[in-house]
């Protein structure tokens, strides 16, 4: 049994709440067990200056951490320090990756994640409720006639596994995060496809045996991630492949 008991193939206790803000177009918090992750989409009506036109429109992410977020205070940063950049990017490009933004002309949507409370994983919490918020954000866009239809190719979500003690975990704990000789990030689509592996050995190295015990993990996750996001957003239309 692992520190909070759960079974080395389970989950954290996932809940995503819809509508936790009054003014953005999309919202919602996601609670990975005691990680919590509030996200917020903002729909504007223009493009970044070096975006052109012709080539649609555009998606992308902010997270940072609240000061009191982790068990001690961390300086605020704005988004700017090297880690909160870097996770930004990693949320863009997932958002990215089941988005035809051909299909969002003149249109730029901003899914801001803020750590309200970290308990590791606070990334893939970020992936998995942004993407909820984006659905609601690209539903406004239809009711104002900004869009034609819902540019989502899939759904997207993420979860970390990890080596610890020999052993393969899901969804890691702070505590199991901080002793794992291996530990990764998986985004996937409610397909089953691959957007991104963050995969790093601690004073360590992996074997691809060790990268497929732990692929397994996480599509076993994100399966249970997607059910839920099913459950959140009610249906959505996708587009069809080749778009």
């Amino acid at each position: 049994m692992r520190l909070d008991r759960r079974r080395a193939n389970e989950m954290r206790p996932v809940k995503f709440t819809r509508g936790v803000s009054d003014h953005a177009e999309g919202s919602c918090l996601v609670e990975f067990g005691l990680t919590h992750v509030r996200c917020t989409a903002t729909v504007n009506e223009h493009l970044p200056r070096w975006r052109k036109a012709e080539d649609g429109g555009w998606v992308t992410g902010e997270y940072d951490m609240l000061p009191r977020a982790g068990h001690e205070r961390s300086p605020r940063t704005g988004g700017r320090g090297g880690r909160a950049q870097e996770i930004s990017r990693l949320v863009g490009r997932s958002f990215r990756a089941v988005t035809d933004l051909s299909k969002l002309p003149g249109v730029t949507i901003v899914i801001d994640c803020d750590v309200l409370q970290a308990d590791g994983g606070t990334r893939t919490a970020a992936i998995s409720g942004g993407y909820i918020a984006l659905i609601d954000a690209l539903r406004y866009c239809r009711e104002k006639n900004l869009i034609q239809q819902m540019p989502l190719r899939d759904s997207v979500a993420a979860v970390s596994v990890g080596l610890v003690d020999g052993k393969a975990y899901l969804d890691l704990c702070y505590e199991e995060d901080f002793s794992a000789t291996l530990d990764a990030n998986f985004v996937i689509t409610g397909r089953g496809d691959l957007v991104e592996i963050q995969m790093t050995g601690e004073e360590a190295t992996f074997t691809e045996e060790d990268l497929h015990q732990l692929l397994g993990l996480a599509k076993r996750g994100v399966r249970k991630l997607t059910r839920l996001q099913r459950v959140a957003t009610g249906p959505v239309r996708f587009l069809r492949s080749g778009g």
